[in-house]
């Protein structure tokens, strides 16, 4: 590191000799041209001819300045290099420019300032604001009761299997959030509080889950769309069931099978588009594609993606966790123990509860050891 700094230092000195030989002559300062015309040529510092001299013309020219050999270096073009491997005779990348940016500026620079910059502030500031609607809705509204008393007879909602898959998911999804968000904005918001050092440890060990437990989270993807795609196709219910919001606007009840089409958005646009880009993208960021070329600008391009669609997946699950927690009664028990009551599966999935209760649909799909039922309601 000291022999890098001594010889930027020595580059510095030369040109700046080369400088000082240019304005004197015979020991007398050049001199200075009218103050109008000094700030139009101030900005040109090299003519034309000097811009195209090569690094042999410009050591006659000016001794010691390297320019033109920088210049080469930062074209992005592949020199040689006695390391073998892919662009190991490219020093430094080429210009490039993100959208947004007001500039081109080496692609590295400019990856991370687009990184640090828009992508941090933008989707940090985005989850706050989904939290924040969140917190508003509970606070206004509550979470969603029964209208009705339980009738005492259950059905089963989700098969071992399914809800194995479905925790599968749901748990690497969330190890794989928190892991992100850790190296994401962890820089701002815990490295002031736990220091370099802590922070540092934290990131090391975060990075290293995060790389581990992505491809569990794509099988158990995989796993699920195998298990639930039947279920989750396009009917004709989902279109009024989208008009009217799930029922927030107009009156009266809004039908739906056995996932209404707000549960087939999230399963199709959330889990299933989002989740295979944020695996495939993270695929590659791991080096874990046969035959792709990993270059900088490759993985640039990658980590940009993985970045996108997991901020957009991880925002639009905060509502799905919601529901399916205390947003909504019934909810977390139909996937913790399987069952929910008939009085649940009428008032959210009338139609599914109709093909149960016509027989077209087993009432129980997976016998288990011992199913969770309700207490059964008296009759008054």
């Amino acid at each position: 590191m000291k022999k890098v700094f001594y010889g930027v230092a020595c580059l510095l000195s030369a040109f700046s000799i080369s400088a000082n030989a240019a304005e004197t002559q015979n020991g007398a300062p050049a001199a200075s041209p009218p103050a109008g015309q000094q700030a139009q040529t101030l900005p040109k510092v090299e003519s034309v001819d000097i811009m195209k001299e090569n690094q042999a013309e410009r050591n006659k020219s000016q001794p010691g300045n390297l320019a033109p050999t920088w210049r080469a270096v930062k074209d992005g073009q592949n020199h040689y290099s006695s390391l073998p491997g892919i662009e190991k005779g490219v020093l430094v990348q080429a210009k490039a420019q993100f959208p947004g940016q007001e500039r081109a500026t080496t692609a590295g620079e400019a990856w991370r300032q687009y990184r640090n910059g828009p992508l941090t502030n933008i989707g940090g500031w985005a989850l706050v604001l989904v939290l924040g609607i969140i917190a508003v809705i509970y606070k206004v509204f509550g979470p969603v009761k029964l209208k009705g008393p339980k009738t005492g007879k259950t059905i089963q909602r989700f098969t071992p299997i399914e809800r194995m898959t479905h925790w599968a998911v749901a748990v690497s999804f969330i190890v794989l959030a928190a892991t992100g968000i850790v190296m994401l904005f962890g820089r701002y918001v815990l490295m002031p509080i736990f220091g370099h050092t802590l922070f540092g440890w934290l990131a090391y060990a975060g990075k290293n889950i995060h790389n581990f437990v992505g491809p569990l989270f794509t099988v158990s993807v995989l796993v699920m769309f195998v298990l639930y795609v039947k279920d989750n196709l396009p009917h004709a219910s989902d279109i009024k069931w989208l008009a009217r919001a799930g029922g927030v606007f107009g009156k009266g009840h809004v039908s739906s099978g056995r996932f209404n089409a707000g549960e087939k958005l999230w399963f199709w646009g959330g889990v299933i588009v989002l989740g295979l880009i944020v695996s495939a993208s993270g695929f590659v960021l791991d080096m874990l594609v046969p035959g792709f070329q990993y270059t900088r600008a490759n993985m640039q391009i990658a980590n940009v993606i993985h970045l996108i669609a997991a901020l957009l997946v991880v925002a639009i699950s905060l509502g799905h966790i919601y529901l399916g927690t205390i947003g909504m009664e019934g909810s977390y028990d139909a996937m913790r123990t399987g069952y929910v009551d008939d009085a649940w599966a009428q008032e959210h999935h009338d139609l599914w509860y109709q093909d149960v209760k016509s027989g077209k649909i087993a009432r129980v799909r997976a016998p288990e050891d011992s199913p969770v039922v309700s207490a059964p309601v008296k009759a008054v």
